[in-house]
């Protein structure tokens, strides 16, 4: 009775249009009301702030400030010219410098969204001048955002870390092999799919030209190396490091690209303080809903009935692994994290994976669901960018969704790929 009011009451108020955040709190709350546990329900709104009074969470709303510097500030555009030169010689190379470039910017900004929008915004109108369509724009542009949160590093892998306990210097480590792979294979599919749109560039560009475009991408090209560099020698923590990450893009934009006016910056802190509002206070509102139901076994009881129902780990994955693409449809990355990880973790053991595995399986999972309609929020952004109905993105997009779960099952299933990430971690 207990589970099923719980879960019955959440997806009802999800069914009827009420915020995460609001319907995760509510439910525990009608839930421990109704079921007499009102020791629980008069800790609550302590649980409320307990939640997000951590050093470790600050991370967030500084690496969404630095990821709005970079978008506004012009470190994204100058990653992209210096990514035209060097890549000039492959078939398909706007499509790649998109991946490439989303690449490089989710190793720093940490969000999906802001890495469509940010390179996305500057590479896609080249694309359509090249004559790529107008639909396929937006895929690809959706399809690289999602390497946002799966390259370190990450919010969702913060937000992971604290809801599961576990280190976030391990979760960056180890995020780069999915990272890596999902990279990879975006690139080798845009150079079999758009080779007839975009040939090779055969412009004879001189030494200079080259030095010219490097000088001037260096610093954006140094910032995840200090920003990374430094977390990895620990030098300071992955807290500390977004903030560095703030500090380096605010004097690089304004001191030295003069591109920040106070009217952009003014918007720039107005955007990063909604942003951050809103992904704490899902955090926040997760907590009473993620402590009732440990303190009340929840998850052992379903890790039980899962166990009864598949004996099979492999089997068990797979479930998995839908199930979360299935959340992916209708929930966003963090929401899915507070509420799977604690069901999920008891589980770990029998599947044979690390916690840290784990994570990385939910967020590649849950950075998938940011291109699956029709809670795709990569799609709309893509969509807005180029002028595109989601209905003709929705088509173009499902090639990559191909992809992006074949990787996906690669590091699940393969145990040297996610032994080999787990040993960089």
């Amino acid at each position: 009775m207990l589970i099923g009011m719980l879960f019955g009451s959440l997806f009802l108020l999800l069914f009827l249009g009420v915020p995460i955040g609001t319907s995760l709190g509510v439910a525990a709350a009608l839930t421990m009301y109704f079921t007499g546990n009102n020791q629980y329900l008069n800790a609550t709104v302590t649980r409320l702030f307990t939640q997000v009074d951590n050093f470790v969470l600050m991370a967030i709303p500084f690496f969404i400030l630095a990821g709005n510097i970079m978008a506004e500030g012009g470190i994204s555009k100058r990653l992209i010219s210096f990514f035209e030169i060097v890549l000039k010689a492959v078939p398909g190379r706007l499509s790649i410098i998109s991946v490439v470039a989303s690449a490089f910017f989710g190793a720093i900004s940490g969000s999906n969204p802001a890495t469509v929008a940010a390179i996305g915004g500057i590479t896609a109108p080249r694309m359509l001048e090249k004559g790529y369509p107008r639909d396929k724009v937006a895929a690809i542009a959706a399809s690289a955002g999602t390497l946002g949160v799966v390259i370190p590093p990450s919010i969702p892998m913060v937000t992971y870390a604290v809801t599961a306990d576990q280190s976030i210097l391990k979760m960056f480590q180890a995020g780069w092999v999915p990272g890596i792979m999902l990279a990879l294979a975006l690139c080798i599919t845009n150079v079999i799919t758009c080779r007839s749109y975009d040939e090779i560039d055969r412009t004879k560009y001189t030494g200079k030209d080259y030095l010219i475009r490097f000088k001037d991408a260096l610093l954006a090209l140094l910032m995840p190396v200090i920003i990374l560099g430094g977390i990895y020698a620990g030098i300071f923590t992955p807290t500390e490091s977004a903030a560095v990450a703030c500090v380096y893009a605010l004097i690089v934009s304004s001191v030295v690209y003069h591109e920040l006016t106070f009217k952009i910056l003014f918007k720039i802190f107005l955007d990063s303080v909604v942003s951050a509002a809103c992904v704490l206070f899902v955090v926040a509102m997760s907590s009473p809903f993620a402590w009732f139901m440990t303190s009340e076994d929840v998850p052992t009881i379903i890790c039980n009935a899962a166990l009864a129902l598949f004996s099979n780990r492999f089997v068990m994955l797979f479930v998995i692994n839908i199930i979360l693409l299935f959340l992916g449809c209708f929930l966003e990355t963090q929401s899915i994290i507070l509420l799977v990880t604690p069901i999920l973790l008891p589980l770990c053991g029998f599947l044979g994976i690390s916690p840290v595995a784990l994570g990385l399986i939910i967020i590649v999972n849950t950075s998938i669901g940011m291109i699956t309609p029709p809670m795709a929020v990569n799609l709309f952004v893509a969509a807005g960018i180029t002028g595109s109905t989601i209905g003709g993105v929705s088509k173009k997009i499902l090639l990559y969704l191909g992809i992006e779960f074949g990787v996906l099952l690669l590091y699940t299933y393969i145990p040297a790929i996610t032994g080999f990430s787990l040993g960089a971690g």
